[in-house]
């Protein structure tokens, strides 16, 4: 009896076993993507903070001054640095994140030393990054904190170190982590139903009658987008209101701007899960997909690591990553108050992937029709 069962849950094994294995897709998605993402994530993930851009502003223009700023740049942490002349200009660097550190040196820095009386040093973190933030200000700290002791042994005056941290003053992980989980859910969500629309109506069978419907390819796929897009907005501005309301979540920006910005967001990941359900036979290979397709657009979205410490290649295929620029508008928006030039910036890549792969997916299932 023991034998019989055994020999019944070994043919079942068998059967699922050669079932997946002669389905290419299948194939595919079980062995080529776990090998090629690991491949991507060993380059991409890191908790190391590495490439820091750092913008200065330098009042002092002394001898002392550039004589701390050489440390900087002779570090391997840091990477690009951008000299400005003025307040504005050095705020502008932050704003747009092509800085993730400011150093401020004032007009009397040199003076302080050499009259024994103290100079303070300005650092500047991005603190919509809390994680990133705190460690290139303790790289910075670290930097100065050297140069002060080697002033120190020539009988000088030390420097005082003002870290300030901008956007999330008191690094809260809580506003940087629930800005970012509510992009993420919202993804999820929207990625999942798109996915399965179509390849639910395979499944069960209803996908001849949308053939033989009077609707044409354009109407269907118009109808398998709104749903979901409706869906995925009703929900991302309720979990925007329990933000602000029960985790005091401070809402810098503007509410039309935020809710233009993630309508275009979700717009490009509907496109994505359209073409996914329009290439997939079952809901099986779209959850598949879709898991294949979430974890490397997660990872490459500088959610867990930041986009400036990955390769140069991963860098440039983050372009073609609609999640980077959703979790940028996001928070953003939420925490900055991001005006609508830098706003028009992020959502400018999100229409050319939206048209991209709505353009794909209304072609795979008008072949699919045919």
């Amino acid at each position: 009896m023991i034998r019989d069962f055994l020999r019944r849950v070994a043919a079942l094994i068998k059967k699922e076993i050669r079932t997946i294995w002669n389905d290419p897709k299948s194939r595919a998605i079980i062995i080529a993507m776990p090998l090629m993402q690991l491949l991507v994530f060993s380059n991409a993930v890191t908790m190391e903070v590495r490439n820091i851009d750092t913008v200065v502003l330098d009042r002092s223009q002394s001898v002392e001054s550039r004589e701390l700023l050489s440390r900087f740049e002779n570090s391997s942490r840091f990477r690009k640095f951008y000299y400005v002349d003025n307040e504005k200009e050095f705020q502008e660097k932050l704003d747009t994140q092509k800085a993730q550190l400011g150093i401020n040196i004032p007009n009397d820095f040199a003076r302080g030393i050499k009259s024994k009386t103290g100079a303070n040093v300005q650092i500047i973190s991005d603190g919509r990054q809390t994680n990133s933030a705190a460690i290139g200000a303790g790289y910075a700290s670290q930097i100065i904190n050297l140069y002060n002791a080697e002033l120190s042994g020539n009988k000088s005056s030390g420097l005082d170190i003002t870290v300030r941290n901008w956007f999330n003053p008191n690094l809260e992980y809580k506003w940087y982590i629930l800005t970012i989980i509510v992009a993420m859910l919202s993804l999820v969500t929207t990625l999942i139903l798109t996915s399965l629309s179509i390849a639910r109506e395979r499944e069960l069978g209803t996908f001849d009658q949308l053939i033989v419907s009077p609707l044409s390819s354009f109407e269907i796929l118009l109808g398998k987008s709104i749903p979901p897009l409706v869906i995925a907005m009703t929900l991302t501005m309720v979990m925007i209101g329990i933000v602000i309301v029960f985790f005091h979540v401070p809402f810098n920006g503007s509410i039309i701007l935020f809710f233009v910005s993630i309508l275009i967001s979700l717009l490009a990941i509907v496109g994505v899960g359209l073409y996914i359900s329009a290439i997939c036979n079952t809901q099986q290979q779209a959850i598949l997909s879709v898991m294949t397709f979430m974890m490397p657009a997660v990872l490459l979205s500088g959610f867990i690591s930041p986009i400036e410490d990955m390769p140069v290649f991963l860098q440039y295929l983050t372009y073609l990553n609609p999640v980077r620029f959703f979790m940028v508008l996001s928070r953003g928006i939420i925490l900055k108050g991001m005006g609508i030039s830098d706003v028009i910036v992020n959502i400018i890549p999100l229409l050319i992937i939206a048209l991209i792969t709505l353009t794909l997916a209304s072609r795979t299932f008008k072949r699919k029709l045919g």
